[in-house]
């Protein structure tokens, strides 16, 4: 959420960053109910100080003085009531608003209306070149009995899936690796509910606009997070931080959920894109500094870039464009892995600045040197989603034979350095 203060002084900036994103909000309505608010607030503190007058002076009074100024005071309750009867559902179409403008993106975002206009910053490792034909993940858990997406889709649904056997082992083994290489960086684990109130899911700007894609259960009002971002954010939420204690660095995992609405037909085999997949998400909690989260970005996005590295996975890395960054983000980098089967660099990451957005909306503060409260800034990134890094780690590590050799830095976490022959 944006302070409205600055959307007051900077309505064309504002305006910009809506349509660059693709998000539609009435910016002039906004701006016309804020006003009517605040000059209906006025009226309304003049009001009540009059009444509050008048109601001191009336013991002193008799007669036709008294009963005038009752009666005043009878107009000026009326007068109230019917101000906070208009103010009601102006103050909830104001709220909606506020709750649909986007943050203003970062300058070097380039402007876009999708992942075609995102721009390649770098790539990093080797594709392989295979001597044989080779499988496709699906292909592979076939061979191995490590997926069964039919007694998945008998259970549950579309999307969903049964992992198996060393597919299990491999899923755990690279979860908890890329937990171990956070904590040594300083990052705090955490694993966290999966269930949480709406105000969590738009405290982090998740709702209104992504209100379709989460799983709801309406008997306890509880959503399914699609991640660990929602809680982690949220653990601070209406608390003020120490600035000692800035940056906070968590490193959360969790199961994620997300009913991936409007992606009918799309990516429909294997596990590219599927309902429920496991995650560790770093969030970070700073001072509302832009250099010192600029600099915290490229920490948490390096960090992704050496799992990938440690693994031997190549990859890319894009800034994203304006139409991909969503609501809240400032700048947004995405890792795209290679992945043989589709013969294209596929999305397995993201790494978000957010500045004071999220934090504004969860009522998170700190006291600065200075002895301001300010709001704070958050980030967050993708440090690891499985099943679909699964995909590229199947794939490339895959020998003539069938079998697949497990990357070096997960065999202390198999306790096997190959799957079949």
């Amino acid at each position: 959420m944006l302070d409205i203060a600055f959307i007051r002084q900077n309505p064309g900036i504002v305006k910009k960053a809506a349509a660059d994103k693709r998000i539609p909000v009435d910016v002039d309505r906004l701006l016309a109910l804020d006003t009517e608010l605040r000059e209906g607030g006025k009226k309304a503190d003049t009001l009540r100080a009059e009444r509050n007058k008048l109601s001191k002076e009336i013991p002193a009074l008799k007669g036709d003085e008294r009963n005038a100024l009752v009666e005043r005071v009878r107009q000026i309750k009326e007068e109230l009531a019917a101000f906070d009867a208009g103010t009601g559902d102006k103050q909830t179409e104001f709220d909606g608003l506020m709750l649909r403008v986007p943050s203003v993106p970062a300058p070097e975002v380039p402007v876009g209306a999708g992942e075609e206009d995102n721009v390649e910053i770098r790539r990093v490792g080797e594709i392989r070149e295979f001597d044989f034909t080779p499988r496709d993940h699906v292909e592979l858990c076939e061979m191995h009995d490590l997926l069964d997406t039919q007694r998945g889709a008998k259970v549950s649904g579309s999307r969903f899936y049964y992992l198996k056997n060393e597919a299990v082992i491999l899923e755990m083994a690279i979860c908890r690796f890329v937990m171990d290489t956070l904590h040594k960086r300083g990052f705090t684990p955490m694993i966290v509910p999966h269930l949480v109130r709406e105000a969590a899911m738009r405290g982090t700007g998740y709702f209104p606009i992504l209100f379709d894609q989460a799983y709801k259960l309406p008997e306890d009002d509880l959503f399914l997070t699609g991640t660990s971002e929602v809680t982690l954010v949220s653990y601070h939420a209406d608390e003020i931080l120490p600035l000692e204690s800035l940056p906070l660095r968590y490193a959360g995992y969790s199961t994620c959920y997300r009913r991936e609405a409007g992606t009918y037909g799309k990516d429909t085999r294997g596990l590219y894109r599927v309902h429920q997949f496991q995650k560790v998400e770093q969030v970070i909690f700073c001072e509302a500094d832009h250099q010192k989260a600029e600099a915290l970005h490229y920490e948490i996005l390096g960090n992704a870039e050496a799992v990938m590295q440690m693994l031997e996975l190549p990859y890319r890395v894009c800034l994203a464009c304006t139409g991909e960054i969503g609501l809240g983000q400032i700048r947004k980098h995405e890792i795209e892995t290679w992945m043989p089967s589709r013969e294209a660099y596929s999305e397995t990451h993201s790494c978000s600045t957010m500045g004071d957005f999220q934090a504004r909306r969860g009522n998170i503060r700190y006291r600065a040197a200075d002895g301001e409260m300010r709001v704070a800034f958050t980030l967050n990134n993708t440090a690891i989603a499985s099943p679909r890094i699964l995909i590229p780690l199947l794939e490339a590590y895959q020998n003539a034979d069938g079998s697949i050799t497990v990357p070096e830095v997960l065999r202390p976490y198999t306790g096997f350095d190959k799957i079949g022959r």
